[in-house]
């Protein structure tokens, strides 16, 4: 389990290793940019019923800590999603990854490295 730290918050926000960086990619490509914007989740089954929104910004402190030493592979689709999200006026919605399991399609999920 990642941690996500926002600003001078002292509430760190526990999101999966993978999704953390498929996340990370978006919002730093968004913040690289001068870009403004929210990112929105459900919460897991060990918080209280609910969802969180953050604003995020350029100024404010942002760290990404990995329980995972090595970086995993990521999917060009899902952060393809999450950049489609980030550019709506919705914000980034912090989705699952749709992997494709269909053995018909004869295809792998293109993959790209952190």
């Amino acid at each position: 389990m990642g941690t996500l730290y926002y600003g001078d918050s002292g509430t760190p926000i526990g999101i999966d290793d993978r999704a953390l960086a498929h996340l990370k990619v978006a919002i730093v490509t968004k913040l690289r940019r001068g870009e403004s914007f929210t990112v929105s989740w459900r919460h897991g089954d060990d918080q209280p019923r609910g969802r969180s929104t953050l604003w995020l910004h350029h100024s404010i402190p942002l760290r990404f800590v990995f329980d995972e030493a090595e970086p995993p592979e990521l999917s060009r689709e899902w952060i393809e999603d999450l950049m489609r999200s980030a550019n709506s006026t919705g914000g980034v919605l912090l989705v699952e990854e749709h992997l494709d399991t269909d053995p018909v399609a004869g295809r792998a999920t293109q993959q790209v490295e952190a």
